[in-house]
């Protein structure tokens, strides 16, 4: 792929949201703030630029906008920042009152290599409290044209039904709304989003009182939630008059109700803050939201009134890399206040699901295989806690460690301690005589002494494991509860059938392996058990992660490492997320992959040690991927197919095929391999 680590290349657009310093009345300075700002945008790779409402005048120039002598010269001002600006292949959005057809009207001029686009206009003015621009203004329903003539052009769209799109970017469409317009029930930004813009951008001028702010967010967020959309907002300055009012310079962008960037407020300065937003992102979601188009159909004769603006632009070549950080772990937030919240919403949602699952079913008890590893320990954990739940004493819930040709000593070991600390019933079963018989019966290589170890010889003891299982549920009134999780069912890496793919209910369905680690980690941390169970579980958090099926050269190593095979978890869940929450293809989730995991000194971490920070080359990544989709998309489908019960999670957390995911099980993976070819192998600078 040409241009692979630039950001224009994947989907993304960049956007900066100025705030000039500005002097009332003074629109000469005015264009002046503005042009510099603009010429630091296109510096920074910026497509897009917004300002301020009425940034060429001031907004707080009161009855001075009937003076003639402004009018005359923010005219002259606009055609110097046309004319400035025209080298620049961006698009301008700023402020500035126009007399159109007699009538003073607040508007955004959108602005393209010297030439108007269009002129939006302002739909609700504010008559109230501290705002007066019903004196001076006029509500976009008042224009008597649709064109206008403006710095020497004809015919420049105008009014409050435009919406501007870039023929070659695709899902770039804009829509202009201005300050007053997001605060009311039904925003005009709303109807444009349903027409199809994908980027809503705000002139506002927005004085500040005390909790402004916070409010400013929350519809900003909110409209960009509901609208499935980046929402970008300019407020007014340094510089505005403070006779009455005071200024704090805000600028945000949000993506789907997501901060992407935001401004220092007060700061007394021209600022600039730059987001790169995920097109793909929000075209993907409106195409699967069968609700966004119904509500599009229901208010056709609003959207159908809209008129297209359409433009070209020259994308900016090179190395773009992206401004905007990506979690190196997209089911495991890095923030601890917001990571204590994911895990505790987890946890319960796990437990709430088997709870309700025994309690309809009528069956008294839970039989359950443990390991000593990651997935059975945390799925005994969320057992032993829905008995809590329940009224029912832990010993309803039925353990049994079963160990076989190549248990080590340690996972032997920390399933003891685990099952007798949680105070449930502890069994244990070995199953080498069982699997023995077994080998004997079919004439594996391994009955007659050869150290054979195959593909056989791991799921005999897989589905040895799991049919005493289901034959205990049987003999004592339980259900087996499955342990396997989200990362296993995605890569295919469990047994199926008979075997550990297969349970009467499993909690651990929807809970990938990295959030798992955390799940684990946050309970015995935080108190939700006694001293003794979370030092177990600590000890079983620095296990290596093993099937353990074939015996190593000494009992207290695995011989297996599963992530040796199909690469690491961390890995994997990242290109798990974007595959299916977002339909991301291969070439875009290596990117972000690339910018997540290239450098382990960058960005944001949870809790994970220092020890196991790892970082990895875009050969790597690309290496890694590669076996994620042809796992996923051609080897492992009829596995989910027929998978139990179990409680969704999260988002881009589920495989079950009546719910998130449903899937043909004899799909080729060759179209994504393809586009992975494009990935390059070694990071060019």
């Amino acid at each position: 792929m040409k241009d692979f680590f630039n950001l224009y290349s994947h989907g993304f657009i960049r956007a900066a949201v100025c705030v000039p310093e500005v002097r009332v009345a003074d629109a000469a300075f005015n264009a002046e703030k503005t042009i510099a700002l603009a010429r630091e945008a296109s510096a920074k790779k910026a497509l897009f630029a917004l300002f301020p409402e009425l940034g060429l005048s001031a907004y707080t120039n009161e009855d001075l906008f009937h003076q003639e002598a402004l009018l005359k010269r923010v005219r002259e001002a606009l055609a110097l920042v046309l004319a400035k600006t025209a080298a620049l292949d961006m698009i301008l959005v700023v402020g500035a009152p126009l007399r159109i057809d007699s009538f003073l009207f607040n508007c955004g001029i959108v602005m393209h290599r010297g030439r108007i686009l269009g002129v939006a206009l302002k739909s609700y003015l504010p008559n109230y409290r501290e705002f007066y621009e019903g004196r001076q203004f006029r509500p976009a329903e008042d224009a008597l044209s649709n064109s206008t003539a403006l710095c020497g052009q004809r015919d420049i769209p105008f009014g409050r039904d435009l919406l501007f799109e870039a023929e070659n970017v695709p899902g770039f469409a804009f829509h202009i709304e201005i300050c007053e317009d997001l605060w009311v029930p039904v925003p005009p930004s709303s109807f444009a989003a349903l027409a199809g813009a994908t980027v809503l951008a705000n002139l506002s001028a927005s004085n500040v009182t005390v909790g402004k702010s916070g409010y400013r967010h929350s519809l900003a967020a909110n409209q960009s939630a509901r609208c499935v959309a980046a929402y970008l907002y300019a407020a007014a300055g340094p510089g505005e008059s403070t006779t009455d009012l005071a200024w704090d310079g805000e600028a945000m962008a949000y993506e789907n109700g997501t901060l992407l960037a935001r401004s220092e407020r007060f700061s007394g300065k021209a600022q600039m803050i730059l987001a790169d937003i995920d097109l793909d992102r929000l075209v993907q979601d409106r195409m699967r939201l069968t609700s966004f188009s119904q509500n599009a159909r229901h208010v056709r004769d609003r959207t159908e009134r809209f008129r297209k603006v359409t433009f070209s632009v020259e994308i900016p070549k090179g190395r773009i890399p992206l401004a905007r950080e990506y979690a190196r772990f997209p089911y495991v937030p890095a923030d601890p206040a917001a990571r204590d919240e994911r895990c505790y919403e987890a946890y319960n949602i796990q437990v709430q699901g088997l709870a309700t699952r025994l309690k309809a079913s009528g069956i008294e008890n839970v039989v359950i295989g443990v390991s000593g590893g990651l997935d059975s320990s945390h799925a005994l954990v969320v057992a032993a806690q829905a008995m809590d739940r329940l009224g029912r004493p832990r010993s309803n819930v039925k353990a049994y460690t079963m160990p076989g040709f190549a248990t080590t000593d340690k996972t032997y070991r920390n399933a003891h301690r685990l099952m007798k600390a949680l105070g449930v019933e502890a069994n244990e079963i070995d199953i080498r005589e069982s699997c023995m018989q077994m080998f004997r019966d079919i004439g594996h290589p391994f009955a007659k002494g050869r150290k054979v170890y195959d593909i056989t010889f791991e799921n005999v003891q897989a589905g040895e494991r799991t049919s005493h299982l289901f034959r205990l549920a049987n003999l004592r009134n339980g259900i087996v509860l499955g342990t396997g999780d989200l990362s296993e069912l995605a890569l295919g890496w469990c047994t199926y059938g008979v075997g550990d793919h297969m349970s009467h209910y499993n909690v651990n369905a929807s809970v990938p392996k990295t959030l798992i680690r955390h799940l684990i980690r946050w309970s015995a941390l935080t108190n939700q058990l006694d001293r003794k169970t979370s030092e177990t579980l600590l000890d079983i958090l620095a296990s290596e992660i093993s099937p353990e099926l074939v015996p190593g050269v000494n009992k207290g190593e695995p011989a297996q490492r599963t992530e040796a095979t199909i690469g690491p978890y961390e890995l994997q869940d990242f290109n798990h997320f974007y595959t299916t929450r977002f339909g991301y293809p291969p070439t875009k989730i290596a990117f972000l992959a690339w910018h997540a995991w290239r450098d382990r000194k960058a960005g944001a971490w949870p809790e994970v040690p220092e020890e196991g920070r790892n970082e990895y080359t875009i050969g790597q990544i690309k290496r890694w991927l590669q076996v994620y989709l042809d796992r996923f998309f051609r080897t492992s489908q009829f596995k989910r197919s027929c998978m139990p019960n179990g409680p969704k999670v999260g988002s881009g957390g589920s495989l079950s095929p009546r719910g998130d995911w449903r899937a043909p099980s004899d799909s080729e993976a060759t179209t994504w391999l393809e586009n992975a070819k494009e990935i390059p192998d070694r990071e060019r600078t």
